[in-house]
């Protein structure tokens, strides 16, 4: 989908604007920005980790223009839940504000202030849990028990004087959750009687038929392999993922083995949930990494992170004989968790390194290992009878799955002029039970590289694509500056191409041949002789090699 970019009014007194930063035709980068009388509320903060065709790229933001102008009209942040494409941007927030209040649950805002930690980061948190209502600026808050894969997730309601709008977050309707704590419908169903103006609801999974199946179903699973492993256990999740680590725990303990936590964010995420009740530990189950060499290997379980795959992550080092543990004959390796798009090549050449050592590879295609966080069609299509919203913005998902929640919106009896399938950075007015489209702002991909944020851009990219995949080509070449003559070169260097530099003898003579003919039509702009190389080469490479390499021509003057 692209929409004509246009920018939106000034925004009329007593009409509330709601514009996805990042989340929408994408699963991450969740950022949601909403502005009423001159104030601004941001919910959710999140990152998307890379795909393949992002070389080099550690993370990639919401880009935040929009903010950067109006930093100190912002009132709050408040964050839905713990995952990391919630709440991993935050650190770049508040380096543009470090003051501004920060509102979730207990174990949100303890993931969060340990990751703000480590970018020497205050934050300004302010506890909230369900059945809380607070002001934030001219923002009525109302928060919202909701399932998820996380403990402590809340949706939020938002009053304004311009409507009542329920923003979910990720959730879904585990009906026997681990923790007891269930989507709160009868918090919905009053929410509904009162009005909702507009729904933003969570469409990752409203492509998938009926119910996402609950949580417990998967501990007997984990155990059950567990006890058919003579050999080392290796569980690979995310690294928040509470609820899946307590049902290792508890497999692991049941079969009479010890845990070890993999991975500095998987150690500090379940430390956390641990000393905050979230995580319940049986005495002596868990032992530190360092100290587990010494069990014998029918006796230990180790809970890694890298289930997608990731090239630096603990599992795909493993599979890479990259780490201290190397997998092996007897050995069980349980991936434990979901596929995002565009990992799957990465997580498939992690399975097949690991099945090539000899370990037995447990996954959600082969074993019931794993269920989803998010809502199923059957799921939604209870909200949005529940609820019967006036106007609904599908949010958090591809473009297939705001379709799909659309459309599952239509079938309840919500008329399809109400229901507005935008992308991110589109403006999007309510007043008076109305909602329309007012704007397209322009927003793009914002990269971290290192320590560099912003700075690297898609052209950069394509560059390290190109470099990657079709090689490098220098050429060097020494002209005098007056008359235009040769005086050295061309000397040609290759990275990265197959044939021997010295392929590039037959190419010379035509280089030299395009230099001279420039110079005697009085050329001598060290740019344009520049370019007059990259053609001549780059012509000759792609008839004769069949490749279209990087090519760097150096016209040096003298």
């Amino acid at each position: 989908m692209s929409t004509p970019v246009f920018d939106p009014p000034p925004l009329d007194p007593g009409t509330l604007r709601v514009t996805p930063l990042g989340g929408l035709g994408e699963v991450g980068r969740n950022m949601a920005m909403y502005e009423f009388e001159g104030k601004i509320l941001i919910v959710d903060c999140g990152v998307l980790f890379p795909e393949e065709h992002q070389p080099g790229v550690d993370l990639i933001l919401a880009d935040m223009e929009p903010l950067k102008g109006r930093l100190d009209d912002i009132v709050g942040l408040v964050l839905t839940h713990g995952h990391e494409d919630h709440i991993g941007a935050v650190p770049y927030l508040l380096r543009l504000r470090e003051d501004i209040p920060i509102y979730g649950s207990k174990l949100t805002l303890a993931l969060t202030a340990a990751k703000l930690k480590e970018h020497r980061l205050t934050p300004r948190s302010h506890v909230v849990r369900e059945g809380d209502r607070l002001p934030v600026g001219p923002f009525d808050l109302e928060f919202v028990a909701v399932n998820h894969s996380i403990p402590d997730a809340l949706a939020v309601a938002i009053r304004t004087e311009a409507g009542l709008v329920l923003h979910t977050g990720d959730f879904k309707m585990d009906q026997l959750p681990l923790d007891g704590r269930l989507t709160d419908l009868r918090a919905f169903a009053r929410l509904g009687e009162e009005g909702i103006d507009l729904f933003l609801p969570d469409s990752t999974n409203a492509d998938v038929p009926g119910f996402t199946p609950t949580e417990r179903q998967i501990g007997p699973v984990i155990e059950q392999v567990m006890a058919q492993t003579t050999g080392r256990v290796i569980v690979a999740s995310f690294s928040s993922h509470v609820h899946r680590v307590q049902q290792v725990i508890d497999a692991a303990h049941a079969n009479g083995r010890r845990v070890a936590l993999l991975g500095r964010s998987m150690v500090r995420n379940m430390t956390i949930a641990q000393q905050l009740g979230y995580l319940e530990v049986p005495e002596g189950a868990l032992v530190d990494y360092k100290k587990s060499g010494d069990i014998p290997d029918g006796e230990i379980v180790y809970m890694s992170t890298g289930s997608q795959g990731e090239p630096m992550a603990v599992l795909s080092r493993m599979a890479n004989l990259d780490h201290a543990i190397e997998p092996g004959e007897g050995d069980t390796v349980i991936l434990a968790s979901s596929l995002i798009p565009g990992n799957e090549n990465a997580v498939y050449r992690v399975i097949d390194g690991l099945t090539k050592l000899g370990a037995n590879v447990v996954h959600k295609a082969n074993a019931k290992v794993h269920v989803s966080g998010h809502a199923a069609a059957g799921e939604l299509l209870y909200c949005y009878n529940i609820l019967q919203p006036k106007n609904v913005m599908p949010v958090h998902g591809e473009y297939r799955h705001l379709t799909a929640s659309a459309k599952l919106a239509q079938q309840t009896g919500i008329a399809e002029e109400n229901t507005i399938i935008a992308e991110n950075g589109t403006s999007v007015d309510l007043r008076d039970g109305e909602a329309w489209v007012s704007g397209q702002l322009d927003l793009g991909f914002v990269y971290v590289d290192g320590s560099s944020v912003g700075a690297i851009t898609d052209a950069d990219l394509k560059d390290r694509r190109v470099l990657g995949e079709e090689g490098f080509v220098s050429v060097i070449v020494v002209v005098d500056s007056q008359s235009g003559r040769i005086i050295s070169g061309p000397e040609i260097q290759a990275r990265g191409i197959a044939e021997d530099d010295r392929v590039f003898d037959k190419v010379k003579p035509k280089i030299v041949q395009a230099l001279e003919e420039a110079a005697q039509k009085g050329v001598r702009d060290n740019h344009a002789l520049q370019q007059t190389v990259r053609r001549t080469i780059g012509r000759w490479v792609s008839q004769r090699l069949r490749r279209r390499p990087m090519i760097v021509p150096v016209v040096i003057e003298a």
